[in-house]
């Protein structure tokens, strides 16, 4: 597919579109319905949650549920651009727990912008010093905790 300056392949585009869909539906729900409204106040505050009489035990299950359906929903779009194994995303997990850092816990905003910064770092970084483009992502890392204690975008939180 012809994008201008480049060529992608077709699925390739169509993942990154699904991947933004997907990205904004989740955002969606945690910031504009009453679920993820009871969600994220649970994850933040769970005896205060409890106060107002919502069972927060009950939400782990299904939470935890949509979490393993973005996971598998992840692994189907990257099966084909990938060999298929039981540890699939084994050396993408420590990157992860990076971007998560880098965004800041409990930001999605954070992590969707975190985690194309550090794909574009790590593209370049390839391309140009391909022996620094691992190590690169934790020097970011270590630089943004340096600076922000919270990540790029997370709360700092009060004593």
């Amino acid at each position: 597919m012809d994008l201008g300056l480049f060529d992608f392949p077709r699925y390739q585009v169509f993942v990154l579109a699904v991947s933004v869909a997907v990205c904004v539906a989740v955002w969606l729900l945690l910031t504009r319905t009453r679920i993820g409204t009871i969600v994220r106040a649970a994850t933040e505050r769970p005896e205060l949650t409890e106060a107002f009489g919502i069972d927060t035990g009950r939400w782990v299950t299904p939470v935890f549920g949509f979490g393993v359906g973005l996971a598998a929903l992840s692994g189907v779009l990257a099966a084909p651009m990938r060999a298929v194994n039981s540890s699939m995303g084994a050396d993408l997990i420590i990157t992860v727990f990076a971007v998560v850092v880098i965004g800041g816990l409990g930001s999605v905003f954070g992590s969707v912008l975190a985690g194309f910064a550090i794909g574009m770092l790590q593209a370049l970084g390839s391309l140009h010093v391909p022996v620094l483009s691992q190590t690169s992502v934790f020097l970011l890392m270590a630089v943004v905790l340096l600076i922000r204690p919270a990540g790029l975008f997370g709360k700092e939180e009060h004593a």
